[in-house]
Order: C-alpha cells, then structure tokens, then sequence
C-alpha cells in the first residue's frame, strides 16, 4: 500500500477540483510507476502556514517579509 504525502503552502488556496485532480494524477503516477493497484494507494494533502515552514533556519514569512 503506496502512501503518498504532498505537502503544500496554506496561502495556494488550493481548490477542492485542483486537489481531487492532484491526487488522482499521483495516484496513477504511482500506479503506472510501480505497477500498485490504484484502489490501494492512499494520497494526503498537508496544508500549512508560512509560519510553519521554513528554509535556511528561517520561517516562509520571515524571508518572504525580508525579501520586499
């Protein structure tokens, strides 16, 4: 059973129609790729704020603030 975890940024307000075709286009990526069957492969979409990602020991926000 294929686990798939996509990890994206809050703020890319993702719809509902961009996240069931996201996760239906890695499903069958996974599925063509490694040959699992589709109905087994589970897909998670993690939302996150700016706040709670961060590069470089700083936070999205603190470089996105710092960079204007």
């Amino acid at each position: 059973m294929p686990l798939v975890n996509i990890k994206v940024l809050k703020e890319d307000q993702l719809s509902a129609e961009t996240k069931a075709a996201l996760i239906r286009n890695v499903t069958q990526a996974v599925a063509d790729t490694l040959g699992k069957d589709p109905a087994a492969t589970w897909c998670i979409i993690d939302e996150h704020s700016t706040d709670n990602w961060g590069v470089g020991g700083e936070t999205i926000t603190h470089r996105r603030k710092n960079a204007d």
